[in-house]
């Protein structure tokens, strides 16, 4: 055991090192179609660098900003990764996993369409849809891939204490987050459909706290897997909270769903016993769909396997909360999986239907009044899995 501690306290040194280098990576210049809207426009198709990485046994993952969720769940799969490998002479392993710095929405699907280092991306569900359906990057639906459904993100929609509704924002300045960025897309798309005018602003998540803090914003949105732990940044002292939106399915169809934030989620901005209704929108692991045989499908291949392999050490209270939410069989309708990533379920499990039966096993002779909820009952599902195979 502190052997393991040891390798994992290096590889997170190790990780915090590469971060910094991502940081300060220069991004190459927005590329013109991320405007304030998804176009409908067909651009010309953006083509991917042919410039080889700096290191082949490196996988790019393009997340959202470290103040975010979805960055969370990549330093996870980078630090989880990176231990427990056995190393070369010189400390090196034979996979790693390099967080790259998106803005979680448009940016993120672009950069895993250009980049020669970028193979992976966490973005949000609907808006890869609308990507596909819009032909703004040209037709996608064979350059990506998925390889698992993610998380719901939640949106949280920072309010000043005078503001108590979102009707109470019309022609009231609000930030949707930076250009391009799921915020700024989706929430302009939500509150459009609500009926709902505000004056946007396109900060981000640091600059929108101290304008709401000063003034001279009424509100931010912020879109992101809850619990958010930049939001522990907000006191009570700030008055500051979270202001319901309300879920109309005849206007918002089914690209969102309902959600609520806790007292559990934030104890700083939800008072005791009480809830905040929301809407959410799913998210995705996105991949480029590499040619087979080419040594970036054989690393993705090899990533898919470890990550996969070890999934059910994400679950413990080391990590995340919102992995608890993962299904890896769960199906992402429209889109094909990566190949390794749809064999290796059926070889573990014969596919998802053998996934229920095993599920349904797991249940047997449990007394439903003790059953815990569903996202610990799941946790304890697979590492039953682990210790009974399918058969």
């Amino acid at each position: 055991m502190r052997t393991g501690l040891f390798i994992a306290l290096i590889a997170a040194a190790w990780l915090g090192g590469q971060v910094e280098d991502s940081l300060a990576q220069k991004r190459p210049p927005a590329s013109p179609s991320e405007s304030t809207k998804v176009s409908p426009r067909k651009e010309d198709t953006p083509k991917k660098e042919t410039g080889r990485p700096a290191d082949p046994y490196t996988v790019g993952f393009v997340t959202g900003s470290p103040q975010c969720t979805e960055f969370a769940i990549a330093q996870d799969i980078a630090t989880t990764l990176a231990s427990g490998q056995e190393t070369g002479p010189r400390g090196q392993v034979a996979l790693r996993v390099l967080p790259i710095v998106g803005n979680g929405g448009v940016r993120n699907v672009l950069d895993v369409l250009t980049l020669a280092g970028a193979d992976v991306a966490i973005a949000p569900v609907v808006l890869v849809d609308r990507l596909r359906e819009t032909r703004t990057f040209g037709d996608i639906s064979d350059r990506l891939t998925y390889i698992v459904p993610l998380h719901i993100e939640e949106f949280h929609l920072l309010a000043r204490a005078d503001i108590r509704s979102l009707a109470e924002l019309s022609g009231k300045r609000v930030n949707l987050g930076d250009e391009g960025s799921a915020g700024a897309i989706l929430g302009r798309e939500v509150l459009n459909h609500l009926g709902v005018k505000i004056i946007e602003s396109n900060l981000g998540p640091e600059a929108a706290l101290d304008g709401l803090r000063k003034g001279d914003l009424s509100a931010a949105l912020l879109v992101s897997g809850k619990p958010v732990s930049f939001l522990t940044q907000v006191s009570q002292l700030d008055r500051i909270h979270i202001v319901p939106i309300p879920y109309f399915k005849e206007l918002l169809q089914q690209d969102y769903l309902p959600s609520t934030l806790r007292h559990k989620d934030y104890p700083n901005l939800i008072a005791a016993e009480a809830s905040v209704d929301t809407i959410a929108i799913k998210s995705a692991l996105f991949a480029y769909n590499w040619p087979r045989g080419n040594e970036r499908f054989r690393l993705l291949e090899f990533f898919v396997q470890t990550l996969f392999t070890r999934f059910p050490e994400f679950l413990s209270d080391a990590h995340h909360p919102k992995w608890r939410e993962v299904n890896l069989a769960a199906q992402l309708p429209g889109w094909r999986r990566f190949r390794p990533a749809e064999r290796w379920l059926q070889q573990q499990s014969g596919g998802e239907a053998a996934l229920r039966k095993a599920f349904g096993r797991f249940l047997e002779g449990k007394p439903t009044a003790d059953l815990p909820d569903h996202e610990e009952l799941f946790r304890d599902f697979l590492r039953w899995r682990e210790r009974n195979p399918v058969k």
